[in-house]
């Protein structure tokens, strides 16, 4: 019985390089002098600092182009509140989702079922939902039918066996 498993996965290298090619920008650009801007990655979460609001935006914007330029959807980005730090400076923390939380998962299957295919299941396992069906061409359906869907969260598929 062919299956693949439903992920939600971020590639942590592919951060780090855009974590730091953002920083390196920022440390040259025109814009960013004396502005005290940072951008720091620590685990699972990216914290940038800046002096103001307006440089704090183009700090998130210089980063979001990185980001999409490596290829890490920003569908996995979870931003914080912008924060009042000392002397007028803002500081803002961005989370970074992986894995597929329990409430996602019931909606996957939510939707899977929905989609009326005869012989095609799917169930969670632990972050992940693993989609099994008798034939081949149902699976495929499926998997174009929850690309064309948007779940707020990068899906991507794997483990695809006959």
């Amino acid at each position: 019985m062919p299956t693949f498993d439903v992920v939600s996965e971020v590639d942590m290298q592919e951060v780090r390089n855009a974590v730091d090619q953002a920083a390196r920008e920022v440390t040259t650009r025109f814009d960013f002098k004396d502005t005290d801007s940072t951008i720091e990655l620590s685990g699972d979460e990216i914290r940038l600092h800046s002096s103001t609001e307006d440089r704090l935006r183009a700090l998130v914007q210089v980063l979001e182009e990185k980001l999409v330029k490596r290829q890490v959807s920003l569908k996995s980005l979870d931003r914080g509140k912008v924060e009042e730090g000392s002397r007028g400076a803002v500081r803002q923390t961005i989370k970074l989702q992986a894995g597929i939380s329990s409430d996602n998962a019931k909606r996957l299957n939510k939707f899977i079922k929905d989609q009326g295919l005869k012989g095609v299941q799917s169930q969670t396992q632990g972050d992940q939902v693993r989609v099994s069906g008798k034939k081949r061409d149902d699976l495929q359906t499926v998997i174009a039918a929850l690309k064309a869907e948007d779940f707020g969260i990068p899906l991507q598929f794997n483990n695809f066996r006959d």
